[in-house]
């Protein structure tokens, strides 16, 4: 029982850890990755799909991005899905490729951008600590239903403390490296 509430609240701390670094990849640094376009939907046949089902992404060199539908009917709406993507990208089509040149940060950008990776980092933070919270209150209410014993909560409770300062600890490496990347030119 013990075991079951560690299990489930060290895998919705993952989960956490794992919806940051997805939200870090969306961010943009100074240097292209083919994941800065994941979250771009295209139109394709009345209904919206993710890019990445109607075109290859690949990296052409620091600063560019190519992507090639693979029908040459989708480009346009593939050129036109990347402009309206909230990116602050410019792509521009020649033939059946399409080129994404990413456009230097500025220090003001870099600043801002370094602010949302520190608010998405305190919010993976706190849904870590509410996991936490939960399984003390499932500990506690054991306790009461005298399930356990008060060593048994007491040793739950620091068997979570450590998962959590682990998880904790990750999400700073995650912030740390992102700002640094973020910061250099």
């Amino acid at each position: 029982m013990i075991g079951a509430i560690k299990q489930d609240a060290e895998k919705r701390m993952g989960k956490s850890i794992e919806a940051l670094k997805n939200e870090l990849t969306k961010l943009r640094t100074g240097r292209a990755n083919p994941s800065l376009l994941d979250h771009v939907m295209v139109s394709y046949y009345g209904s919206d799909v993710p890019i990445s089902q109607v075109a290859n992404i690949s990296v052409a060199d620091a600063r560019m991005l190519t992507v090639t539908p693979w029908e040459k009917s989708v480009a346009q709406d593939v050129e036109k899905a990347i402009r309206n993507s909230g990116l602050g990208l410019n792509p521009a089509a020649t033939g059946d490729l399409i080129r994404v040149p990413l456009p230097a940060l500025t220090e003001e950008r870099r600043k801002e951008m370094i602010k949302l990776v520190r608010s998405e980092g305190e919010a993976a933070k706190v849904a870590i600590r509410n996991i936490r919270r939960d399984a003390n209150h499932d500990f506690k209410n054991l306790l009461k239903e005298k399930e356990i014993t008060e060593d048994d909560e007491r040793r739950g409770q620091d068997d979570v403390q450590k998962i959590t300062d682990k998880c904790i600890a990750e999400v700073e490496k995650l912030l740390e490296a992102k700002e640094k990347d973020l910061m250099e030119i």
